[in-house]
């Protein structure tokens, strides 16, 4: 897929791509200037990530340690 840089510095990120990588309109994307190639990385919102945490805690009918159980089954220490 080929993208075509504006005078203005400017690319437009192909459908495909923003589906795929699930990019929004409005998006921040943080570039790594290290890196030898273009490298844009989508920047998320701490504190939003944040906010939900423990949001569904006594809501889901297990611990958090019980879910990994059940769906992995039981974890048993070698020795």
């Amino acid at each position: 897929m080929r993208a075509t840089l504006t005078s203005k510095g400017q690319i437009t990120i192909p459908a495909k791509i923003r589906e795929k990588l699930r990019l929004k309109p409005g998006q921040v994307l943080d570039f790594d200037e290290d890196a030898p190639y273009l490298k844009a990385i989508p920047v998320f919102d701490e504190d939003a990530m944040r906010s939900v945490i423990g949001c569904a805690e006594g809501k889901l009918g297990f611990t958090a340690a019980e879910w990994l159980e059940e769906t992995r089954g039981r974890s048993e220490p070698e020795g």
